[in-house]
Parts: structure tokens; C-alpha cells; sequence
């Protein structure tokens, strides 16, 4: 099954000129305005005691994974 290409034909181009370019006045603006008077709220960010529950949490996690490691090394070696 063969589907029709989606591409623009420059022969269909409304404005088009020949070899590609336009009239000064068929360009589109350069940006768009749509989003312009959209309201967007931020939200809030954390308090500075859960970031640095955050924090601990980790900490303690990777001081864990240390331990465990060294554990394990220094039971092979003790072996």
C-alpha cells in the first residue's frame, strides 16, 4: 500500500515564486502570539526541610552502598 506524501508541493504553494521565494508580504510573522496571554502558574517549590530530608535520605543511602562495599573487600581480603 502506497500513502500520498505529506510534503508541500512548491507548485501548490499559494505565493510561492518560481525558484522558491516569496513577496516581502507573504511571510508569516516571526513568532507566533497564540500562547501570549496564557497565565501559567509555577508551583511551589519545596520547603528547605524536605530538601535536605531529601538530602540526608541520599547521604545516608550512599554511605550504605560504602559500607557494604568495604565489607565485602574487607571480607575477601580477610579470607
Amino acid at each position: 500500500m502506497s500513502f500520498p506524501s505529506t510534503d508541500p508541493q512548491p507548485e501548490q504553494t499559494p505565493g510561492l515564486e518560481p525558484g522558491g521565494g516569496v513577496n516581502p508580504g507573504d511571510t508569516p510573522p516571526g513568532e507566533s502570539s497564540t500562547t501570549g496571554g496564557v497565565k501559567r502558574e509555577q508551583p511551589d517549590l519545596p520547603s528547605a526541610g524536605a530538601n535536605k530530608a531529601v538530602y540526608a535520605v541520599i547521604l545516608g543511602l550512599t554511605l550504605l552502598g560504602v559500607l557494604t562495599f568495604v565489607g565485602y573487600a574487607v571480607g575477601l581480603i580477610g579470607s
